[in-house]
């Protein structure tokens, strides 16, 4: 009696690949998605009915599924997006990171302040230390909340210009809301087409 072998007779697989830098394989001429971990690693395939399924053997934990596609043809890959790492976050997505006195000071200001800076600098904002130190300033003289509540706007509509912030910040408090009528006038000066009703009958 001999000793049994740790793994079995990998016939029973199917075919080996090697998985790309892209993470992909190619079976008949079509292209499948492998685990991103599983880079310039082999892999086994096979098909079972429909289905096209990836074998790992080489790992500690011995074989093991790590993939399983429909068939599809050249030219039309089947891409599974949990096979490939979450990306990185964009320009829009990422929280800025206070490094100075004046930045904690003007991220201090509330969450106004954070949109502002996340989209003046994905807008190309020009001078934006100036006019972070310049928001600092005015909340000193009009409080914190109602400042960053004037940035929250400014970003919003897209104004990170010279005097943008101060302009809606007095805006805040001095404007007057307009109140809309409730419906509109029941008489009009404008003729009725009640003249026109029987035309081409």
């Amino acid at each position: 009696m001999h000793r049994l072998p740790k793994l079995p007779h990998t016939m029973c697989f199917g075919e080996t690949r090697k998985v790309n830098w892209q993470s992909l394989i190619s079976v008949g001429g079509a292209q499948y998605s492998v685990p991103h971990e599983l880079i310039d690693q082999r892999v086994w395939v096979r098909i079972v009915g429909e289905q096209l399924v990836v074998i790992h053997v080489d790992g500690p934990a011995g074989p093991r599924e790590v993939a399983r596609h429909r068939l599809t043809t050249p030219g039309r890959p089947s891409i599974q997006d949990e096979h490939y790492p979450p990306r990185p976050a964009g320009a829009l997505d990422r929280r800025p990171r206070a490094r100075s006195e004046q930045e904690r000071a003007f991220l201090g200001l509330g969450d106004g302040a954070e949109a502002w800076l996340i989209k003046a600098g994905a807008a190309g904002a020009q001078r934006v230390r100036r006019k972070m130190a310049e928001a600092v300033d005015l909340a000193k003289l009009h409080g914190s909340e109602e400042v960053d509540h004037a940035l929250k706007r400014c970003a919003d509509a897209g104004r990170f210009g010279d005097g943008d912030l101060a302009s809606i910040l007095a805006h805040q408090q001095t404007g007057e809301l307009i109140l809309f009528p409730a419906r509109c006038e029941e008489h009009s000066l404008q003729r009725s087409t009640k003249s026109w009703e029987g035309l081409g009958r």
